[in-house]
């Protein structure tokens, strides 16, 4: 980034004057403009960079709309900018490279984000953490040699890790060449378990149509299956009303028993949806679960359900999705890049690997 820097010792302080360029035109939508000049020392710099950073990403100023919670280009663009201008003043910070990196795979540039991580290698070179992202990203790209590379000096720095990393691939590889189905077709034996994954609520607190399919899908196999558990999971608030609280309302209005629901009212993504969940499944010492969700979205749940439950058991729980084809499932045969970046993303997420560590802006 092109930027005019002048720094002055003044009795031990620095004085900073800092012009970044503009990243966006409608950048005062995000965020007020600060004169960093205003401030003292280094650290002031840094400190007012990172919570200009924090203040984009939770900016309200994103499209939000039922079914779309992710953060515009625009958005990660400023959270990427900033992290690199404070990066600039603190190239020890090895953080803030990683999560501008990681604001590059929330807008789909995997390319700009391993030009980060590779850059950020090169002050921590045995950063185990920084050769699982681009083992996972260079082998999204299709880079496998460069990807087994990673692999390798992983093997030697922390062979736990080089085995998790192995096992994610391989349960994604898995999970992205099963059918879908819209159907279950096995009956389950033992505690058994459906879990439906929630969707934004309209504006109003009402649900929308595509979370009603879901409902209906979960209600068919409920009564097919009157022992399992009900596990509702959504909890992003509108108008002081949760999907988990609606759904389960709707559900026991049709006839199902409140006694076999579980409502989970604080996820807010589906990362949060396997996390909680997963200790609801481990409390009842579920075997099985079947995952509810639209065609385009049961892949990454059941993946991301598949490594919460390595921590949380119960040990040889399975998994199965059962999908509302919000798409024809002939169409979706096939994961897109868009739907495989999400998958892994999500993936290192559950896993622990948090995307944004860089205080304040700290966010799995």
């Amino acid at each position: 980034m092109k930027k005019n820097m002048i720094a002055i010792a003044l009795g031990g302080l620095l004085v900073l004057s800092a012009t970044p360029a503009s990243v966006a035109a409608n950048e005062p939508t995000v965020q007020a403009k600060v004169e960093y000049s205003q401030f003292v020392t280094k650290r002031q710099v840094v400190d007012q960079l990172l919570e200009d950073a924090l203040k984009a990403f939770k900016s309200p100023s994103r499209i939000s709309h039922a079914g779309f919670t992710a953060k515009m280009p625009s958005n990660m663009e400023i959270i990427t900018n900033r992290l690199l201008e404070a990066y600039e003043l603190e190239p020890y910070r090895t953080d803030l490279l990683i999560s501008a990196a990681n604001a590059q795979i929330y807008n789909k540039n995997v390319d700009r984000a391993i030009d980060l991580f590779e850059h950020a290698l090169t002050v921590a070179p045995d950063h185990v953490d920084l050769h699982s992202y681009l083992a996972i990203w260079q082998k999204f790209k299709g880079n496998v040699a460069a990807s087994n590379e990673h692999m390798a000096k992983i093997a030697k720095l922390n062979p736990a890790r080089e085995a998790d990393i192995t096992r994610i691939f391989n349960t994604v590889d898995r999970v992205i060449n099963t059918p879908l189905k819209d159907k279950p077709e096995n009956n389950y034996k033992g505690n058994t378990a459906i879990v439906t994954l929630g969707y934004a609520l309209n504006p109003d607190g009402s649900m929308h149509d595509v979370l009603i399919k879901r409902l209906e899908t979960t209600f068919s196999i409920a009564k097919n299956n009157p022992d399992s558990l009900i596990v509702l999971t959504g909890g992003v608030p509108k108008n002081h009303k949760t999907e988990g609280r609606l759904m389960a309302d709707w559900l026991i209005k049709k006839g199902i028993s409140a006694d076999r629901i579980i409502e989970e009212n604080y996820a807010t993504s589906t990362v949060d949806n396997a996390l909680f969940s997963s200790y609801a499944l481990a409390r009842h010492n579920i075997d099985h679960a079947t995952i509810i969700s639209s065609a385009s979205h049961v892949r990454r749940g059941q993946t991301l359900f598949e490594i919460a439950s390595w921590k949380t058991g119960p040990k040889n729980i399975t998994f199965d999705t059962v999908a509302y084809p919000d798409k024809p499932l002939e169409k979706l045969e096939k994961a897109s890049d868009k739907e495989l970046l999400g998958i892994y993303r999500d993936a290192l997420r559950t896993y622990g690997m948090w995307s944004y560590r860089s205080k304040p802006l700290l966010a799995r």
